[in-house]
């Protein structure tokens, strides 16, 4: 069988209507991330963001096969690391002995991924690390556990992986790191169709030119190693469940970097929804979006129902109808977006 997608997830940057979903670089639930994966690669997006980890795969290239061999549509499967700490690759931790009876556990009403229930401690198989929990204990005993590969994995486990692409996420003053990144990536045999670059100004003290400048340093190593690159802006991390004011931030950055970015396609990310197409002014661009946040949340009550029943989402035709029809309704503008 002939892959109909073999070229339109490349013609999809060229056209403005790129869609990734991002299931966590944290995200070690395996029976969600092959019904998301179900779920969003049905609905049409050209590329599906995962944890670098070999059971995570295993779970996402099933989901990715099923697609395929259904409904004729093949999404990229890539792969996030990072040449340093950051937030998309920790886990919340506390131990729940230290909580009081009368606690009334925000940290469980603030979780969006449910990865705190009613007792114990924190799902890490659940927890993608957005770090809400943390700032919500009145007592201060939630903590982040780093869980970020070491450098000399990398190239191993790409190696048995294989991916399509891979995203390294990145932050001001590491360029040596993301050199050094690079390297050891391609110290194995692998041939990516785009290598991502995704950074943002959240948290690190800089305006838009310095991060402009940041990603022309990137540019140069990817340039070395011949890559076609993918720039993923990062708006507010991790936050497009929080409403309209996250895509705004998210707009506002894209229009700022726009003008002084380097070479290729630029994509929304960190505060994305279903607002962020209302924002986005009449010129060219961005080139894609990715959905993270948001894109879980709202098909979150039907991956928690086919989990009770015991069965995969795409064995539940009632709940699957329902679930791709809120995921087609997130990510339809932006397939059918003409990009002036």
């Amino acid at each position: 069988m002939i892959n109909p997608n073999s070229t339109c997830n490349s013609e999809a940057l060229k056209k403005g209507n790129w869609v990734k979903l991002i299931c966590g670089a944290s995200n070690q639930d395996l029976p969600s991330i092959n019904d998301l994966c179900s779920i969003y690669g049905a609905a049409g997006v050209h590329c599906i963001d995962l944890a670098a980890d070999e059971a995570v795969v295993l779970a996402a290239r099933n989901a990715i096969d099923w697609v395929f061999e259904t409904y004729g549509k093949k999404p990229w499967l890539m792969i996030s690391l990072s040449d340093g700490k950051d937030s998309h690759f920790r886990k919340a931790w506390f131990n729940p002995d230290l909580c009081p009876s009368n606690c009334l556990r925000p940290c469980q009403n603030i979780c969006p991924a449910h990865a705190i229930e009613n007792a114990g401690g924190v799902n890490a198989k659940k927890c993608y690390g957005c770090g809400r929990c943390i700032d919500t204990c009145p007592l201060g005993i939630i903590h982040e556990k780093d869980r970020r590969l070491t450098l000399r994995d990398f190239a191993p486990l790409l190696t048995t992986i294989k991916p399509d692409a891979v995203e390294i996420h990145t932050a001001p003053g590491r360029g040596k790191e993301f050199e050094k990144t690079i390297k050891e990536i391609f110290k194995g045999d692998l041939q990516l169709k785009r290598l991502s670059v995704s950074c943002g100004l959240q948290g690190h003290g800089i305006n838009h030119e310095q991060l402009a400048e940041e990603l022309w340093l990137r540019h140069k190593f990817l340039r070395i190693h011949n890559q076609k690159p993918l720039w993923q802006i990062d708006g507010r991390r991790m936050s497009g469940d929080l409403g309209a004011g996250a895509a705004k931030i998210a707009v506002k950055l894209w229009e700022r970097l726009r003008p002084i970015a380097p070479p290729g396609p630029l994509q929304l990310a960190g505060g994305t929804n279903e607002s962020t197409i209302k924002y986005l002014p009449g010129i060219k661009g961005p080139e894609g979006i990715a959905f993270g946040g948001k894109a879980r949340k709202i098909i979150q009550p039907w991956l928690e129902e086919a989990q009770r029943k015991g069965i995969s989402l795409r064995e539940w035709p009632e709940g699957w109808e329902a679930a791709l029809s809120e995921a087609k309704r997130l990510i339809n503008p932006w397939l059918v977006r003409k990009s002036l």
